[in-house]
């Protein structure tokens, strides 16, 4: 069993209900009306994900009533077709790199390709080009909610292994719109801390296996009722903000509230957006963080800006150096001095500078 620090320990294990037959056979479920609306599935999974991807869509049958969408926290240089062919060897589902205006089909599964935002809206697949949330392009917390925003109870969010949190509000928004939420159990991801972030945000359907989570699905698809649950308003307001990519200070300030905090990456202002227990920060250009990607974000931005300042330290005491010594050739003597002795202080200043830096990337 992997290790995952004493929260793992207290995780609440929810039951899992009495799974329905697995079989990946096409025709293994029972035929529906083409009329019956399809489900739409997220699955959202950063450190560790590819295989833990790989795993769960094997478990899709073939005439899965879903169209499924994966978010996957990748580089920049990554080359989606090669996730594409990695999945195709797992399951008999088409798979495809999402692409805007496409229409969305049961039966298939989208990726989102890197360095973009991966939305759904009615109907069709939407590609955000806006910045990026919880410092990750495409977001998790983008697609759950666009996902909650447009189809409510027929949405199931799923979080897998990965680090940090990306997801949790994502999937609070889902919860919120009367969707399914299901969490692969911590105490085998080989990076619990996206799943655990969630179980300790909130109370999950399910919490389970890998190996299980495709019975799971396949149930919530056979035997799911109506709950009567509308999306709530600021759920459907900041959605269509992610799918403009970009906000106004008047669109932003009226979902959420203006606070003291400055977004580290472009300075302006953040509102506080709470969804009851669920919060996050936003500003109107597009940035959010949840309360621990912001302390990572400010603690990025520190180091940046003390680097910035070394360097500029570094480079007036170079100059205060060559001065003097041009002023000394001259013969002023004295000018040449006052230079010399205000590249000693500011030489000192570089040290503490640095210890300050070096500190802050410890830290």
């Amino acid at each position: 069993m992997k290790k995952t620090g004493s929260r793992a320990n207290n995780t609440k294990k929810i039951p899992l209900a009495k799974a329905v037959k697995s079989s990946k056979k096409a025709g293994s479920i029972k035929s529906r009306s083409a009329a019956e609306p399809f489900y739409i599935v997220c699955i959202g999974a950063s450190a560790g994900g590819l295989n833990a991807v790989s795993e769960l869509v094997s478990q899709f049958p073939l005439q899965l009533n879903a169209a499924v969408f994966v978010v996957l926290h990748l580089s920049k240089s990554a080359i989606a077709d090669i996730l594409v062919t990695r999945l195709e060897k797992a399951t008999s589902l088409s798979c495809e790199v999402a692409k805007n205006g496409v229409m969305i089909q049961p039966g298939h599964i989208y990726i989102a390709p890197p360095d973009v935002h991966l939305l759904v809206g009615d109907g069709k697949i939407i590609i955000g080009h806006g910045p990026p949330e919880n410092r990750f392009r495409p977001s998790i917390d983008v697609l759950f909610r666009s996902a909650a925003a447009h189809y409510g109870e027929k949405t199931i969010g799923i979080i897998l292994t990965g680090f940090l949190n990306d997801g949790t509000v994502g999937m609070w928004s889902i919860k919120q719109s009367g969707g399914h939420t299901i969490v692969q159990d911590p105490n085998e991801a080989e990076y619990p801390d996206m799943p655990l972030s969630v179980l300790e945000t909130m109370e999950t359907d399910y919490c389970t296996q890998l190996k299980k989570i495709g019975d799971v699905v396949l149930k919530i698809i056979e035997e799911a009722e109506s709950k009567g649950i509308l999306p709530p308003p600021a759920i459907i307001a900041e959605s269509k903000l992610s799918e403009k990519s970009a906000t106004t200070i008047e669109q932003v300030a009226t979902i959420g509230e203006k606070t003291l905090f400055a977004c580290p990456d472009c300075g302006g202002g953040l509102w506080q957006i709470s969804n009851d227990r669920v919060k996050h920060y936003r500003c109107h250009i597009g940035h959010s963080y949840s309360e621990t990607d912001m302390i990572v974000r400010q603690s990025q931005a520190i180091e940046q800006t003390l680097w910035v300042a070394l360097r500029m330290m570094e480079e007036r005491k170079i100059l205060l150096k060559k001065t003097a010594t041009e002023n000394e050739s001259k013969g002023l003597t004295s000018l040449s001095g006052t230079l010399r002795e205000q590249a000693q202080q500011l030489e000192i200043h570089v040290e503490k500078l640095k210890e300050l830096l070096f500190s802050v990337v410890k830290d």
